[in-house]
């Protein structure tokens, strides 16, 4: 995972029942942050910037993660766009230019 950024559009994992996909998306980062080869980056976009705020329990994940060195990167037209400014528990405000760079040099996971 180590040259990989983990594109995340969504606060849950897949395309079924709510409660489920976050339940899953939360197991994920909690098995991610226990491995020693953890990616560069991960950029949240779209309702994956929910994944960032005190209401989701992916926060304190994401958290953790960044505490370890990773990179936790909220798009800003996003941010804006559901008014979260006041609500992100962790995670920097980024742009599109940033993720196009990281795109271009690491290999990117999109989770959806």
């Amino acid at each position: 995972m180590k040259n990989k950024v983990i594109l995340l559009t969504s606060d849950q994992l897949g395309k079924g029942d709510k409660e489920l996909g976050e339940g899953i998306l939360e197991t994920f980062f909690t098995i991610l942050k226990q491995k020693e080869d953890l990616p560069l980056a991960i950029f949240c976009m779209n309702r994956g910037v929910f994944a960032l705020t005190e209401q989701s329990l992916v926060s304190l994940h994401l958290k953790e993660l960044e505490e370890k060195g990773v990179a936790v990167l909220a798009c800003k037209t996003c941010v804006d766009y559901y008014e979260l400014n006041e609500q992100l528990a962790t995670g920097k405000i980024s742009g599109m230019a940033h993720f196009i760079e990281l795109a271009s040099k690491y290999e990117v996971l999109t989770l959806s």
